[in-house]
């Protein structure tokens, strides 16, 4: 029988605000973050094999070759669609290089890197043009059309011969990877048009201007002489060396309305869990959130730089960020960093992997267990990384007109790599017995918006309230929690934040931080773990009971998995090594969390 806790703090009378009506969606998973031997970084590591076509197929559940270590591997679950994303920053130059392309020996540059194969190696070839892009001196002469346009074809080609509308969808893209004084300001970007347009123009890269605002105007300008739509995202937040969420833009001035209308006009969502840690927050800026130090990563990413010092961290995190988008937009009227949330893997491989017990590392070199001491990322090794994430999207079809619109209005949520469905609905109607029906998303859509959606004025006298339903992985461990994460305008212009447990397993009592643990189940001769605590669904009418109509608000929810085992684990134990010699968490809380709502008076 399941355990379906029911939980409603009271029930609400009187009319909605002005609500979505659409009609029930449905649930599809994907990655918009993986690279492929076309990046120069993943060919150097270990990956000269997995081409896009190659990634394509595996994500749709064929099997294919490892890269690195040449077994055969296959999801038992594939992906509904998927995005790949090489580094527009020397394209396939590694292949290039290494066939002696005669397009390369005909550059300064090209005949340098082609010797410097001869002599030291793919890595070396690698080290030595990223090296030159990170000191501001790329070598343009490698930019030339003649050069890229073959390896965009190449893409191009792959993602149009995988697509198949309706039951896998394939979306082309890439990433533009702006890396300032070792900041990560990269952003993936993807498009809604087909090879027909995609052909037409060339992948916007750093090499052309590291500054977003150079890159949206790129995006604008050719979203006006092509007819293609985008969407960029911006990843690893946690390393932007606080720069992502800053309150300045490139030129330092402070962030305008123009600024913020631009930014989320081509940027509706970002990245908040992948392979180089969680970015949703730091315990330095949560400290009363006892779930705020998750695979916590920070190491800035550029070549011989050091740890992270004296940085912004608010800018490097999605909740603070998301609570100085509520400042900016009481200073200017627009709200720069109005964004949802998606995970990804960012996997270097070529092969989607984000389960704890199938991660096949960030690179093809850290693989294998034996080589997850090796520095594989400056300051990193392989027990660094995560095994994470994934998108999940609402959306009516699998195709990429329906997932981008999805993505557009921010219906997507993030997983730490787990399948857990969650819905969630604000509005000011919802009561307890909208919990306990079948029909949850029909009154969902009814009543309220879903996530990623705005709440307007309250009606006097009401609160807004949250229809909310998170449902365990089939394949995964059950639930502990659901959480709805707030964060305000306080009345001098504060921002502020606050963790509510609205749905705990197992009769527990909500006490905030102080809420007795969910428990833990894991083996630690094994690895393995036990349903025997936890829920299978936890579904929630919760109201907001410090709600202040005349405050800026946005609402998002976070559910936790019992504690199940990390990679790090399970590697340690084939090992045959100490659980403290990783020096990572024996175990975790894998988590999903939900794009906000947004309430403005």
């Amino acid at each position: 029988m399941k355990k379906k806790i029911l939980a409603s703090l009271m029930a609400l009378a009187g009319c909605s605000a002005t609500v979505a009506m659409a009609a029930p969606t449905q649930l599809f998973w994907g990655d918009t973050h993986l690279h492929t031997s076309y990046s120069g970084d993943a060919f150097a590591m270990g990956n000269e094999t997995v081409d896009p076509d190659t990634a394509y197929r595996f994500a749709k559940g064929q099997p294919v070759i490892h890269p690195y270590n040449r077994v055969r591997v296959q999801l038992n679950r594939p992906l509904d669609f998927l995005v790949v994303a090489d580094h527009a920053e020397y394209m396939g130059l590694l292949q290039q290089v290494r066939d002696k392309s005669p397009l390369l020996e005909s550059t300064e540059n090209g005949r340098k890197l082609i010797e410097l194969w001869d002599t030291k190696g793919s890595k070396s070839v690698y080290y030595d043009a990223a090296g030159a892009l990170v000191k501001g001196q790329p070598y343009m002469d490698l930019m030339g059309e003649a050069i890229r346009q073959p390896i965009w074809n190449r893409i191009i080609d792959a993602a149009e011969t995988n697509n198949e509308p309706g039951k896998f969808t394939t979306f082309i893209g890439w990433e533009w990877s702006s890396m300032p004084g070792g900041a990560n300001l990269h952003r993936i970007v993807f498009t809604n048009k087909g090879e027909e347009v995609a052909k037409t123009f060339l992948p916007y890269s750093s090499m052309q201007s590291d500054r977003p605002e150079d890159f949206w105007n790129w995006l604008q300008s050719t979203s006006e002489s092509t007819g293609a739509d985008f969407v960029a995202i911006p990843h690893n937040s946690n390393i932007s060396n606080g720069l992502m969420f800053n309150k300045v833009d490139s030129n330092g001035h402070p962030i305008s309305a123009s600024y913020a209308r631009t930014r989320m006009r081509w940027e509706p969502v970002a990245e908040i869990s992948q392979i180089k840690g969680d970015s949703e927050t730091h315990p330095s800026l949560s400290p009363d959130d006892p779930f705020a130090d998750f695979e916590t990563f920070e190491h800035v990413m550029t070549f011989g730089a050091d740890e992270q010092k004296d940085v912004d961290q608010v800018s490097n995190y999605v909740r603070s960020g998301l609570k100085r988008g509520l400042e900016i937009e009481a200073q200017t009227g627009a709200n720069p960093f109005k964004f949802g949330v998606v995970g990804s893997t960012d996997s270097h491989t070529g092969l989607s992997t984000a389960s704890e017990p199938n991660f096949w590392g960030k690179f093809g070199l850290d693989s294998i267990p034996e080589n997850k001491d090796k520095e594989t990322t400056p300051h990193a090794d392989g027990w660094s990384m995560s095994a994470a994430g994934m998108v999940a999207v609402w959306a009516d079809e699998n195709t990429r007109e329906s997932l981008f619109s999805a993505f557009k209005r921010k219906e997507v949520y993030a997983t730490t790599g787990p399948r857990m469905q969650v819905r969630l609905f604000g509005g000011f109607d919802f009561d307890a017995q909208d919990a306990t029906g079948n029909e949850l998303a029909e009154v969902g859509y009814r009543k309220g918006v879903p996530m990623g959606g705005d709440l307007s004025q309250a009606p006097d006298g009401k609160h807004p309230s949250f229809l909310i339903q998170a449902v365990k992985d089939p394949m995964d461990a059950n639930l502990d929690r659901v959480q709805v994460v707030k964060g305000w305008l306080d009345a001098d212009g504060n921002s502020q934040e606050k963790v509510f447990n609205v749905a705990l397993s197992d009769g527990r009592e909500d006490r905030g931080a102080d809420t007795q643990p969910v428990g833990n189940t894991v083996d630690l001769k094994t690895g393995k773990f036990s349903d025997s605590i936890g829920a299978e669904e936890l579904t929630t009418v919760w109201q907001d009971p410090e709600f202040d109509a005349s405050q800026r608000a946005f609402y998002y929810v976070r559910v936790l998995q019992i504690p199940t085992a990390r990679h790090t684990m399970l590697d340690a134990l084939a090992l045959g090594k100490p659980l403290e010699d990783v020096q990572r968490p024996a175990t975790i809380q894998e988590r999903a969390y939900s794009s906000p709502i947004w309430y403005t008076p």
